[in-house]
């Protein structure tokens, strides 16, 4: 579906009442990253997500585990404990956990109490990247991780890296499905003036997927592109697609080539930057970003620019959409927002995470009480 760049669409606030805002409860039913693989190893790791503190380690073997981050006896924090082995001790009163999450270990009294422990999280390793499942263990189906087999690909070179970020998640996903701002926001690093203007096409059709793909053609490339390229000219092409996977995984994929060239002859080059977004509290998330690319893999020097250019300019998300938290914590109730026809992937993914959110609650509510709706 394409629409015209000139439709507005006044948010009324029954329909801003059908769409997520970073009051919606979090969706565990999810599989999120919790970490970089190599961030996590023989220390303790402290982490929220969702809201929940959890513990972070491997065993002696290299598997990784996910724990609540306290003790079932006084609530200490098992973060500022010790490993023994493949246990954790608490630095309290030295209770001691398997990596189940079991009690096995009562210094006090001879005999442990059975049945007694703390929650543990299924966690899988894909590659470089740690995924957990925050929701029913029951329904961790391994199928459904939104994996990208190009990272682990030969033919694709990566490049990672972390950002805390001080914003909400849902601000994030909005963010990326609509890249006008590279215009504007990232002006001076990844942004050209004639980004904003360019036609675009929309894929709303499957629902918990939303695209947005936008042709920027002909243009003259930014630093960063047209240097690691060599499409320097007034002739390049730029064709940029932004997918929602999931409520933790963003695609940007993006196409290079030099329409002065033959098609049959011309190089043509790809990117894809995969935007990880695990929410830590309803105004922050951490912020997972691995970028690769299929040309110049074996030029190091190339790398390094590009990741500096790129971690540059995804610093300019989180510091411009820090700010937009501020904002969001000081206006009333009068506050309104519009949407533009290229707000509608956003718009889309705002009204599924609400539903699937408001969804999760009404199941945990009826296992509580016993009563469907």
């Amino acid at each position: 579906m394409t629409l015209p760049t000139s439709n507005i669409i006044v948010n009324s606030r029954k329909a801003s009442a059908q769409m997520a805002t970073r009051h919606t409860p979090f969706i565990f039913n999810e599989w999120y990253v919790a970490a970089f693989s190599g961030d996590v190893g023989r220390e303790l790791m402290a982490r929220t997500i969702l809201g929940k503190r959890l513990v972070l380690y491997r065993t002696q073997a290299g598997q990784a585990v996910a724990m609540e981050d306290r003790c079932a006896h006084r609530s200490f924090p098992l973060s500022r404990s010790w490993l023994d082995g493949d246990t954790i001790v608490c630095g309290y009163h030295g209770f001691r956990y398997d990596g189940q999450g079991n009690l096995i270990e009562t210094p006090s009294q001879k005999t442990c109490p059975r049945g007694i422990g703390i929650r543990s999280y299924p966690i899988v390793e894909k590659g470089p990247l740690l995924w957990i499942w925050m929701g029913d263990p029951a329904l961790a189906d391994e199928s459904r991780l939104p994996h990208q087999p190009w990272i682990e690909n030969p033919d694709w070179e990566c490049s990672s890296g972390y950002f805390h970020h001080p914003g909400n998640y849902i601000s994030m996903h909005e963010n990326l499905l609509d890249l006008t701002h590279l215009q504007f926001l990232h002006a001076n690093t990844i942004g050209t003036p004639d980004y904003a203007s360019a036609p675009f096409e929309l894929d709303l059709k499957q629902e918990g997927y939303y695209r947005l793909l936008r042709r920027i053609v002909p243009t003259t490339l930014s630093p960063v592109w047209g240097n690691t390229t060599g499409i320097t000219g007034p002739t390049a092409a730029r064709i940029v697609t932004s997918e929602f996977l999931s409520p933790g995984l963003h695609r940007v994929s993006v196409t290079f080539y030099d329409t002065a060239l033959p098609e049959e002859t011309r190089p043509v080059f790809h990117i894809h930057t995969a935007h990880i977004i695990t929410p830590e509290t309803d105004h922050s998330m951490h912020y997972h970003i691995v970028h690769g690319r299929d040309f110049a893999q074996a030029d190091k020097a190339l790398g390094e620019f590009m990741h500096e250019q790129l971690f540059a300019a995804f610093n300019e998300d989180v510091e411009g959409l820090g700010a937009l938290e501020a904002v969001i914590d000081d206006v009333d109730e009068s506050h309104y927002e519009i949407s533009v026809a290229s707000d509608a992937p956003a718009v889309a993914m705002r009204i599924y995470i609400k539903k699937r959110a408001d969804r999760e609650a009404e199941e945990r509510l009826a296992r509580l009480t016993g009563v469907t709706a």
